[in-house]
């Protein structure tokens, strides 16, 4: 039996960074992984979609000018170069990351990781071979997968899943996609720009759902002057591939048919056969890895990112593995705390938040109070020919709890969003925080300054 100080199961960005802190700290790491190093998000996840929606971006800047009167063109997309350039892209990145592990001294694994005991891992090979590994300490980053409801099931035909659309190899003439959180709408937002007719279906009373009422009428009003079809409060029964055809079935009977369609209803963990009960572990009704405060899901045994559902997000998953790294070295013995989780929906529209919704806040109770700036008033979205949108400052209690954006490249001002909400910087302490002019960034000074209101 092969033996280290500790084994990870998951090679993605959590499972990843935690071996790289491990090894340079002298630790022998041993890190399994059964699909692709790197993990969905740089194969078939944020990487891949952020370069398709990298390559239709110029036709979102063509299309603000020619309604400003000042440019007229077209951009033309060549659909497989680009297809060829992503996977080249990913397979390299890929190759590199596990290059970069085994050159920092961790033991790489193929093959899918399966709890054996508190102390021991077993590793079945693509072949069918096995081997048993042992180690004081295991961490679970096994990752997510697309989610299904019944009904609503990829058939890999008509019906696809977001790995299966990422590798569509023409685009779709028409396409219907089930579920309108991030996955959702940027898969719409690019095919839209390549010139499929979508329709966007989701069961929750609005578009991203989670995210504050306001952000969401907004974001559909937009998407609908756009050309985009969005059904927002629409419950679906059922989607199959009939006659090579999608055909959704909605709850009042209605039918709706395309080409292609999509389900992005969310995503669930990587926990079936894991067996982690062997370790000590305990999952949840929906399959998550159960974790106390300090993300410890046995005595032996940690569990980060996707697969224990605190926060479904790549960089997520890197921050709690930096933590588990350092309680294993013994540099960290405080509870984890994520700080203000920042994330962000791609595309021609954007959507950043960083911290808390309104909507999360007074759900809390407090004083809630929420402040605003249109960013019609700002210089660079409008040389960039869409100053659609806006910012909004969360308030509770009179302190910053979250910040919030909607419009053409907001995406862009995550970190700084995030850097003011730590550093508490309103009031005469914003002055000590000087922003560059004339930017994008500027607006969440305005957004800071603005009067603020009562949250509804």
């Amino acid at each position: 039996m092969d033996k280290f100080d500790v084994i990870i199961i998951g090679g993605g960005p959590g499972g990843a960074k935690t071996a790289k802190i491990l090894a340079a700290a002298g630790k022998s790491v041993a890190l399994v992984e059964d699909a692709h190093w790197g993990g969905v998000c740089l194969n078939c996840g944020c990487i891949p979609t952020k370069m398709l929606l990298g390559a239709v971006a110029p036709k979102g800047l063509l299309r603000g000018l020619e309604r400003q009167r000042v440019a007229k063109g077209t951009v033309e997309v060549d659909y497989a170069a680009l297809q060829k350039r992503v996977q080249r892209y990913t397979k390299a990145s890929s190759q590199t990351l596990a290059k970069g592990l085994a050159d920092a001294g961790v033991t790489l694994f193929n093959g899918r990781g399966l709890c054996a005991g508190a102390h021991e891992v077993r590793v079945v090979a693509a072949d069918g071979g096995e081997q048993t590994l042992s180690a004081q300490h295991i961490v679970l980053a096994g990752g997510s997968r697309s989610a299904s409801f019944p009904g609503l099931v990829p058939d890999h035909d008509a019906v696809l899943d977001s790995t299966d659309l990422l590798n569509i190899p023409a685009v779709p003439e028409s396409l219907i996609i089930v579920g309108a959180g991030a996955i959702g709408l940027e898969m719409a937002d690019f095919f839209s720009a390549m010139g499929s007719a979508v329709t966007v279906v989701e069961a929750a009373p609005q578009l991203a759902p989670t995210e504050d009422t306001d952000i969401a009428q907004e974001l559909q009003k937009l998407l609908g002057k756009a050309g985009r079809a969005c059904l927002a409060g629409v419950k679906a029964s059922s989607l199959l591939t009939r006659d090579g055809q999608a055909v959704l079935t909605l709850e009042d009977g209605r039918e709706l048919t395309a080409t292609k369609a999509l389900v992005a209803v969310g995503r669930k963990p990587n926990t079936d056969g894991l067996e982690a009960e062997k370790a000590g572990c305990a999952l949840n009704r929906r399959g998550y890895v159960t974790v106390d405060d300090y993300l410890k899901a046995a005595p032996t045994v940690f569990a980060i990112g996707d697969i224990n559902g605190k926060t479904l997000l790549a960089h997520a998953a890197e921050h709690q593995g930096v933590y588990v790294a350092r309680q294993i070295l013994g540099e960290e013995s405080g509870a984890y705390d994520s700080g203000p989780v920042p994330s962000c929906i791609y595309g021609s529209l954007e959507v950043m938040r960083v911290g808390k919704t309104a909507r999360q806040a007074l759900s809390e109770g407090g004083e809630v109070a929420v402040s605003r700036a249109m960013l019609t008033g700002n210089a660079i979205a409008q040389a960039g020919g869409d100053a659609s949108g806006f910012v909004k400052v969360v308030w509770q209690d009179g302190r910053m709890a979250g910040i919030a954006a909607l419009g053409h490249g907001v995406s862009h001002l995550v970190t700084a969003a995030q850097l003011l909400l730590l550093g508490q910087y309103s009031g005469d302490r914003l002055h000590s925080f000087m922003f560059a002019h004339p930017t994008l960034d500027e607006i969440l000074s305005v957004a800071v300054q603005a009067p603020r209101e009562p949250a509804a």
